[in-house]
């Protein structure tokens, strides 16, 4: 349930999170905020989860799989007599119910294109196929599930446990479509059930005693706390009132250097970035000379230096280095001189006659909106500096933020993407099409043959070339993004009274397992 602030809780929550902003939606089919998917990952699971050391799939409400010689066909085993938090059982065809829901146009899922590996999926997506017998998604009896892809999937079972892809309650949605997230004793498939969803103030999850690995669950009661002020989310931990931070942007960008030296504060690699969004149906940004030219203004290096300070790597390809089978191309480095050549090249010699253009951060008390402020500010001096270009900066609270984003309502705007699986497509995938995260307006057929190219590609190396290929138009041609750098992750825990909670390559961290030490 959702109520406004103000209530008092009669118990104290074993463990205390400092979540970030306040969640859009808990639905699985539509979050995409962090905050939302971490909210949502508790409340509901699929058919694997992400193992919380390795971020590797695991079983988790299927028990078991096999998949056909020709890779194409997967065959899911569901757990016997896994429940609803309400007592109901899970079925395969809840599941088929779900996968359907994600891929019905009507919802409107930004994440629909994760299931179109399925057979005739993105046909069902794109209202080409109405029948959903035509899918690739067969329900065989209660307990098995069988998927048949057009194509091999070598992640697909990292896909499988991606929170969209979790198992939603049917019964629920059909009695209350718009608001089912809303009821009174939410159904939930995964450990915790929402006990409340207090607007400014927490969302408080209660132990889902009905879980199928419930007795595993370390804690009865986790609150979530929606906070995006650095200043109050660093002051509440040094009290004692949270026990975990899992966001760099909560800690002061001022504090950083000294927090680095601290033996709770553990930084990590994982496959995150920060990049600038074009949205190139703008004059004058319909211009790749123009957006080349912005690119190569960019001091990278500098602005991770100056600005982020958190050992972050400035980066020209968009893909992180250590994506699995894959090496990035080069992108446009830092060079000014160039930069100067192609605004003049697109008739703007020495800036004069461009245009005033906007750059849209989006920002709250602090936190990681400094981080987004200063970062905003940095590439404003780059880009008056190097261009005699004007933009200016402006900031929107969240909600707004996204709508703006969504509807092409901006210039330019911040951006940053944590991958869901350890695959550089979980990247390039962005900016196809037909993807609901593409946020650009930028279409290229090109772009979008190489990377189905890629996904009929069963040799490791040549598939790797393909993307490689992909990646160089996305960077050095066409430019919808403009990559800076790649996340340093920071977790703060005492691992003197926190365990459970580990570094890795897809930066989730599933609640279940986080506990005090006894």
């Amino acid at each position: 349930m959702i109520i406004l602030s103000g209530c008092s809780f009669q118990e104290s929550a074993e463990l205390v999170i400092i979540n970030g902003a306040e969640p859009e939606s808990l639905d699985p089919a539509i979050v995409t905020g962090q905050p939302d998917i971490r909210a949502a990952s508790a409340l509901f699971v699929g058919l694997t989860s992400p193992n919380p050391l390795t971020g590797l799939p695991e079983a988790c409400l299927a028990e078991s799989w096999e998949i056909s010689p020709d890779a194409k066909a997967y065959t899911f085993h569901l757990r016997p007599e896994i429940l609803w938090s309400t007592g109901e059982p899970i079925t395969a065809q809840d599941f088929f119910y779900s996968w359907v829901r994600v891929l019905d146009p009507a919802t409107a899922s930004p994440y629909a294109s994760v299931l179109f590996p399925v057979l005739n999926a993105e046909e069902f997506n794109a209202g080409k196929i109405k029948d959903v017998s035509l899918l690739g998604l067969k329900v065989l009896d209660s307990t098995t599930f069988q998927i048949q892809l057009r194509l091999p999937t070598a992640y697909f079972l990292d896909l499988c446990a991606m929170p969209i892809l979790a198992v939603v309650p049917s019964f629920a949605i059909q009695l209350n479509p718009d608001q089912w997230i809303r009821s009174q004793s939410l159904p939930v498939s995964g450990p915790y059930m929402l006990g409340k969803w207090l607007l400014n103030d927490r969302i408080r999850l209660y132990k889902n005693p009905l879980y199928w690995d419930a007795a595993h669950t370390r804690c009865s009661i986790v609150d979530l706390l929606p906070i995006g002020s650095s200043v109050t989310a660093m002051n509440l931990y040094h009290q004692g009132k949270v026990d975990l931070l899992w966001d760099k942007e909560l800690i002061p960008a001022d504090l950083l250097d000294l927090m680095l030296e601290r033996p709770d504060v553990h930084p990590f690699d994982y496959l995150g970035n920060y990049f600038v969004r074009i949205n190139v149906t703008r004059s004058p940004f319909n211009d790749p000379k123009v957006r080349k030219a912005f690119s190569l203004a960019i001091d990278r290096n500098a602005l991770v230096t100056r600005v982020t300070r958190a050992g972050e790597t400035p980066s020209s390809h968009f893909t992180p280095d250590f994506c699995a089978n894959y090496v990035p191309p080069d992108g446009l480095g830092y060079n000014p001189e160039l930069a100067r050549q192609l605004l003049a090249e697109a008739g703007y010699s020495n800036g004069e006659g461009f245009p005033p253009v906007t750059y849209l951060f989006n920002a709250a008390a602090g936190g990681s909106a400094k981080i987004h402020q200063k970062v905003a500010v940095e590439l404003q001096r780059m880009w008056k500096n190097q261009l005699n270009v004007t933009v200016n900066l402006r900031q929107a609270e969240w909600k707004a933020f996204l709508s703006m984003v969504n509807n092409l309502d901006y210039d330019l705007c911040r951006a940053s993407w944590v991958g869901d699986y350890n695959d550089a497509t979980t990247f390039l995938n962005l900016f196809t099409s037909h993807s609901g995260n593409n946020r650009t307006g930028w279409h290229s057929q090109e772009y979008d043959t190489l990377l189905s190219r890629s996904d009929q590609e069963l040799n490791i190396e040549k598939r790797a070339l393909i993307l490689k290929e992909a990646e160089f138009l996305l960077i050095n041609e066409e430019l919808p993004i403009i990559p800076l750098y790649f996340y340093k992750g920071i977790l703060c825990f005492d691992t003197n009274k926190i365990e459970g909670i580990y570094p890795n390559p897809i930066d989730r961290h599933p609640i279940n397992y986080i506990g005090k030490k006894r």
